[in-house]
C-alpha cells in the first residue's frame, strides 16, 4: 500500500504566495528537484529531507 503524499504550506521564494507542496513521505533521505510555482510559474528548487517519519521541505530559487 502506497502512503499518502505529505502536503506542506510554504511560501514561494519568488512571489511570496502561500503554496501547497506535496512530497512522498517515503523515499531517499534527501532529494532535490525543480517544480514550477502554480501562481507565478517561476521554477523552485524543492529540497526534501526525510528522517524517520519526519519530512522537511524547503523551497529555493533556481537562480541562486
Amino acid at each position: 500500500m502506497q502512503p499518502f503524499a505529505d502536503e506542506q504550506q510554504l511560501l514561494c521564494p519568488y512571489c511570496g504566495e502561500s503554496v501547497e507542496v506535496s512530497v512522498d513521505p517515503v523515499g531517499a533521505s534527501t532529494e532535490t528537484y525543480v517544480e514550477d510555482c502554480p501562481v507565478c510559474c517561476r521554477p523552485w528548487v524543492v529540497h526534501v529531507s526525510r528522517e524517520g517519519e519526519d519530512v522537511t521541505v524547503y523551497l529555493g530559487r533556481e537562480d541562486d
